[in-house]
Parts: C-alpha cells; structure tokens; sequence
C-alpha cells in the first residue's frame, strides 16, 4: 500500500514537472532573461562610448527597470519569472529533461546548478523589488565572495577550482552556441527560413559574447587565486569594461555588448520556439 502511494505520488509530480504550467513558467524565465541581458547588453554599449556611469550588470539593468513607468510591477514579473525558471530547472534536475539524454546524470547535474544559479537570481531581483538595493556592484559582491573564499582553509585552491569551473563553462558556452547545438532544443521544423534566420543570427553572436564574458571573469578569479588578492577578481561590469581597455578600445567592448543584447533576443527566441 505504500509503496503504491509512493508511485502515484512520483507519477502525479512527474505530470506536473511536464505540465502546461511548468511550460509556462519555463517560457517566462527565458523572457526574465531575455530582458536582462538586452538591458545589460545596452548598459554596455553606453559604457563603450559615452560612460554614463552606470553599471552594465544585473544590478544595473534592475535599476533602469526600475526608473520606467510600471516599474515595480516588471521587477516583480521579472523576479517570478526567474524563480519559474528556477523550478523547471529543478523538475529537469529530479525527474530528466526531454531529448536524447535528458535523463543522464552529468545533464540532471546541468540542470541542478541551473536551477541554484536562477533560484540565486531570482531571490537577488526579488529583493530589490521588495526595496532592498542591496544588489549593489556586481564587482564589490564578487571581491566580497573571493576574499571569503580566499579566507578558509584551502581558500586559494577553493577559489582556484571555481575559476577553472567557470572558465571550462564560458567555453562550453561559446562552443555550443557556435556549433547551434540550441537547435535540438527548439521545434526547428515548425520555423519559418526567416525565423530560423532570426534564430542564429542571435544564438550564435550571442551566445559566443556570453561565453567570452564568462570564460574573461573565470580568467580574472584565477589571477585571484594565484596572487591571493581579492580585489582582483571581477563583476560583468568590470569585467566588460576591461574589453575597452585592450588594443581594440571600445570597439571591442562595443562587439560584446551588441553580442549579450543579440543574446537576449535568443532568448526571447527560445521562449517561442522551445521544445516542450
């Protein structure tokens, strides 16, 4: 008798993890992202030729959400809209994600970090809907972050290992976005050629831009690791600004931002198009 109670209970939360609810909220969690990126992916166009002073990060794209009419509203639907996100991740983590492969171990570990790194975000943006503009620099949070780090037993190799990890993820990033291994998961039959167009001519650039800027904050919390100073590590808004300081000058900074805008348009793609 228990053990039956037990599967009706697995059974009814497996159809609730692939459910047009969970779809939903799926859906609403690649637009929330969409949303930032685009906004971030601007800031930093600002920054590359007409620095306004303010920070091309998560915090300062919540603050530029904030300043416009409805504000509080979309900073809530956004904060849901990443904890919708957080949740199919979760479902995708417990019981597999669709396609070949979805319910191997190293993809259900994928699909956990996803979900702790959206539950993490959505808690950030919900505070600050909540008023709490304790989001602060992203560049402040991650020296803080480090030099906690750096502080344990172990702290340098700590650190180090998590910079290789995001590192190894910026480039897994840029990979498969420019091998668009992001078809498998979209109905790509069901698109139009203009739609397909669409579609790569924003994952591609975009998703190349993102790994680059992950794989650059990876490089810059190793340099933390190794000379065991925290203030060398980077935010995305540091981070991004250091492209301005290379041979290319802004221009290159000016490439990366229109690459996570493009980004954020994908994702607003993915929302429409993804497989369910």
């Amino acid at each position: 008798m228990t053990t039956s109670v037990i599967r009706q209970g697995r059974a009814r939360a497996r159809r609730a993890a692939r459910s047009s609810a969970m779809d939903r909220a799926a859906r609403a969690g690649f637009v929330a992202r969409g949303v930032i990126y685009l906004l971030v992916g601007l800031l930093a166009l600002q920054v590359a030729f007409q620095d306004t002073g303010n920070q091309a990060d998560r915090g300062g794209a919540l603050r530029q959400l904030s300043g416009q009419p409805f504000g509080a509203f979309l900073l809530w639907a956004l904060g849901a809209g990443l904890a919708g996100m957080a949740v199919w991740r979760l479902s995708e983590a417990w019981f597999g994600a669709s396609g070949p492969g979805g319910h191997k171990a190293p993809t259900r570990a994928l699909s956990a970090a996803r979900s702790a790194f959206y539950a993490f975000v959505a808690y950030s943006v919900l505070r600050f809907a909540a008023g709490d503009g304790s989001s602060g620099s992203s560049d402040r949070r991650s020296q803080d972050v480090t030099a906690q780090a750096l502080g344990l037993p172990g702290g340098r190799w700590i650190v180090g290992v998590a910079a290789a990890g995001v590192v190894g993820a910026g480039v897994w990033i840029a990979v498969r976005a420019a091998r668009r291994t992001y078809h498998e998961d979209l109905r790509w039959g069901a698109m139009t050629r203009n739609a397909r167009r669409l579609v790569d001519g924003t994952g591609v650039p975009g998703g190349i831009a993102r790994g680059v800027v992950f794989a650059t904050a990876g490089v810059f919390a190793f340099q933390a690791a190794r000379d065991f100073d925290p203030d060398e590590a980077k935010g995305m808004d540091d981070t991004l600004r250091t492209f301005a300081d290379s041979p290319a000058g802004p221009w290159l900074l000016a490439a990366i931002a229109l690459g996570l805008a493009l980004f954020g348009a994908f994702s607003f793609a993915v929302a429409r198009w993804r497989r369910t």
